[in-house]
């Protein structure tokens, strides 16, 4: 276990200060590029953040202006995240995948100044829409090739830093200045999450939630200067990047993947101890694992099912605090010499655990890697908690649970099951909403919209969702609210309901409005037919696909329909899927819809 950090940290802005003077010889970051790292020593980290910082400066950034961030996860997205706070600045992460009309929402309601991008493609999305932004008046951009004349790449902008440093003699002291007046209290960062009503509600995190949720995570997670993680997620998402403060404190060495398709070169070539992802990636490899464990000789596929049995045997018993026997010991431990022990080599060969965070974890993923002894440890957060509030301690799983609370954090149970948490770690609020911030923030006590149970040893367990966000497998929340909205505006569809919790990608259970598909089939000169054969009629499915393509062009790519199913009849209250009040009941029209659903995702 990692000891408990120096306090010499109280504000975000004193993290490079601490990465520099305690690991002054370590290597702070990489980036995977082709078969070789580049790698950036902890000395070259800091003085790169203290330049882009007096760059940043030098645009006209002053104390609480707001710079928004729009990049694929790289190490300059994380040097101009720092760099933006050691000045006093706040970060306003937009994911690169947002449409323009999205990211324009963002930046208008944040009232961003300055803007970073990453590349070409993300640079031409805000000058689309920058004459909506007039508060915007400057962007940089992280790929040289990509400026021109109405914008500046980001290396200038770290030139102009460090031509102030070389200039100016009191450079250095003001950047130092600049950073120690941050206050615990300011506001370090606004992120935007989805919201059930279709506008994103920016969540409020001052320095001292980030450093209180650090420093919890850092005391439960064993990761140390001796560890190499392999970063891949988003660190747009609070998740991913809380991850990459708590490396940075604790001296980890953080090498990012040259991309998501390149995730399992870059396991090989990084050859990680520690990484995290989201469900939807443990779900990949284990498929892959399968895959190759059951293929070639007979032989050979029978070794690995019989070794997968008795490894599930031991995870399965290690996951609810069980003993195994001793022939299950020892036939487990023949099991990991003869054939997981070539899995672990085929992924770097060091890993010691996994972290999976931003979607629940089933049960029988936990089990297979604890099985093959790369055990997942599995957290529970929201962004309004900056984010983590509980997470499954390593020496001690329990199946089925998302752990116990971090320290610091109170977890507590409402008379109607919603979880409820307090600790130093929660938002101040939703920027300019108050009242969507007084509905979750009550006497001190965040309402997560989730409901749970926690049991005599203080593990959680989520049992529901109040609210109505999916989270893929792949960690992206979708709001099905909007979606739905605009799909119902169609004459065509008198019913829609958005699918995607805990699975692959976005769908829909379509209800078409009969009598408005039967006109516009004779309008069209096309034969009428019984609803069951409607629905799956190829003239009739190409209809509602023009419906979906269109409303798909509107949306990032995670939330896009990539599947969808027509209905042969409407949801209704006697069904018991619409309440009284007509409010659709999403576990009741999956429930009578299984089917359907089940074939939309087999197909998929």
């Amino acid at each position: 276990m990692s000891p408990t950090p120096e306090p010499d940290i109280t504000t975000i802005a004193d993290l490079p200060f601490h990465a520099m003077g305690r690991f002054p010889g370590a290597v702070a970051l990489g980036r995977c590029r082709g078969d070789q790292i580049d790698p950036m020593s902890s000395q070259e980290f800091f003085e790169r953040i203290r330049d882009l910082s007096l760059g940043f400066s030098a645009l006209g950034m002053t104390a609480g202006d707001r710079v928004a961030i729009v990049s694929e996860s790289r190490p300059e997205w994380l040097l101009s995240d720092l760099a933006v706070m050691t000045g006093g600045g706040v970060t306003v992460p937009i994911y690169p995948t947002l449409s323009s009309t999205q990211a324009r929402y963002i930046l208008q309601d944040s009232g961003a100044r300055l803007a970073v991008v990453s590349t070409r493609l993300q640079l031409e999305k805000l000058q689309e829409i920058r004459h909506h932004l007039p508060a915007l008046e400057a962007i940089a951009v992280m790929d040289p090739a990509a400026a021109h004349a109405s914008v500046v790449s980001l290396e200038d902008v770290q030139q102009r830093g460090h031509a102030r440093m070389v200039a100016e003699w009191g450079a250095a002291r003001e950047f130092r200045d600049r950073s120690r007046a941050i206050a615990p209290g300011d506001l370090a960062t606004i992120i935007y999450t989805s919201g059930t009503t279709g506008e994103p509600k920016g969540v409020m995190l001052s320095h001292g939630n980030l450093v209180a949720n650090m420093r919890a995570a850092s005391t439960v997670l064993d990761v140390s200067h001796e560890d190499v993680a392999l970063s891949f997620l988003p660190l747009s998402h609070a998740f991913e990047r809380m991850v990459a403060f708590v490396y940075l404190m604790t001296g980890v060495t953080m090498i990012f993947a040259e991309s998501f398709d390149t995730i399992g070169r870059d396991i090989a070539l990084v050859r990680p101890t520690v990484l995290t992802g989201v469900p939807r990636v443990y779900e990949k490899m284990q498929a892959r694992i399968m895959e190759r464990g059951q293929a070639g000789p007979f032989a050979k596929a029978a070794l690995f099912r019989w070794a997968l049995k008795v490894g599930l045997a031991r995870g399965r018993a290690t996951l609810r605090g069980k003993t195994v026997g001793p022939l299950t010991a020892l036939q487990a431990s023949i099991a990991d010499r003869l054939v997981f022990s070539k899995v672990r080599e085929a992924v770097g060969g060091r890993l010691r655990f996994v972290v999976s965070g931003s979607a629940p974890l089933a049960d029988s993923v936990a089990e297979f890697y604890q099985a093959i002894r790369v055990p997942i440890v599995e957290g529970y957060g929201l962004t309004e908690t900056a984010p983590i509030l509980t997470v499954n301690p390593p020496d001690a799983p329990r199946a089925g649970s998302v752990g116990r609370a971090v320290p610091g954090v109170e977890l507590r149970i409402a008379a109607d099951g919603e979880i409820l948490a307090r600790g130093p770690n929660i938002m101040s609020g939703y920027y300019n909403k108050p009242q969507a911030t007084a509905d979750v923030l009550k006497d001190g006590w965040f309402h997560t919209g989730d409901v749970g149970a926690i049991d005599a040893d203080g593990y959680l367990r989520i049992t529901d969702r109040k609210k109505d966000i999916l989270v893929t497998s792949g960690g992206k929340k979708i709001a099905p609210q909007p979606i739905e909205s605009v799909l119902k505006r169609s004459p065509l569809v008198a019913e829609a309901m958005v699918l995607g919790d805990r699975r692959k990608f976005a769908a829909a259970l379509i209800v078409p409005d009969f009598a408005a598909l039967e006109r516009r089939l004779k309008d069209l000169g096309r034969p009428p037919a019984a609803r069951a054969e409607l629905v799956v009629r190829a003239d009739v499915i190409a209809l509602y696909e023009e419906i979906v393509g269109s409303l798909n062009r509107e949306l990032s790519q995670f939330e896009r329909i990539k599947r969808f199913a027509l209905l042969p009849a409407e949801f209704t209250v006697d069904s018991g899927e619409l309440t009284p009040t007509m409010k659709v009941k999403r576990r009741a029209v999956e429930d009578r819809w299984r089917e359907q659903i089940e074939k939309i995702y087999a197909d998929g």
